[in-house]
């Protein structure tokens, strides 16, 4: 069934250490007393094919507890409202980002529970923002992790 993550590495992408995903997922692995592997992908969850790709892209997913088999993803503004820097370009199917990132967030929320995962959700704006980060606070955060991940953590005895 391929419940195991192909990819656990953050694959080319810029260092995103001091990113509000970054910080909300290490909130999250405090809070499951677990490390996530990020950006991991599936076989099952890919983007449209293309030309090149004629399977599609797999999509990464923000978080991943294979002992959980749970998934979190972090949606930051331009999953919820259109953003002209983030949706101007076209994408190879011919769609504008924006749709496009729409699309693949449903394909998540669809294909995700159909291979016996959990996937929740938290969205940038649970949290305090300034200046479109997340004012920092720890002990807040962390209340607004453990409400979100809810009967996902682990049991304490």
């Amino acid at each position: 069934m391929g419940l195991s993550a192909e990819l656990c590495k953050n694959h080319g992408m810029v260092d995103r250490t001091a990113s509000d995903e970054h910080y909300v997922l290490d909130l999250c692995d405090g809070v499951l007393g677990m490390s996530s592997c990020r950006q991991a992908t599936f076989d099952w969850l890919r983007g449209d094919p293309s030309p090149l790709r004629p399977l599609g892209t797999k999509l990464p997913v923000d978080g991943f507890w294979s002992d959980l088999k749970l998934v979190v993803e972090f949606q930051e503004e331009q999953h919820s409202k259109p953003s002209p820097f983030f949706d101007r370009r076209q994408t190879v199917s011919g769609v504008g980002r924006g749709e496009q990132r729409r699309l693949y967030d449903e394909r998540k929320r669809l294909l995700i529970p159909e291979h016996g995962l959990k996937l929740i959700v938290i969205e940038k704006s649970a949290f305090i923002v300034k200046s479109k980060r997340i004012r920092r606070d720890p002990t807040r955060d962390i209340a607004v992790v453990r409400a979100h991940l809810g009967n996902a953590q682990p049991k304490r005895l």
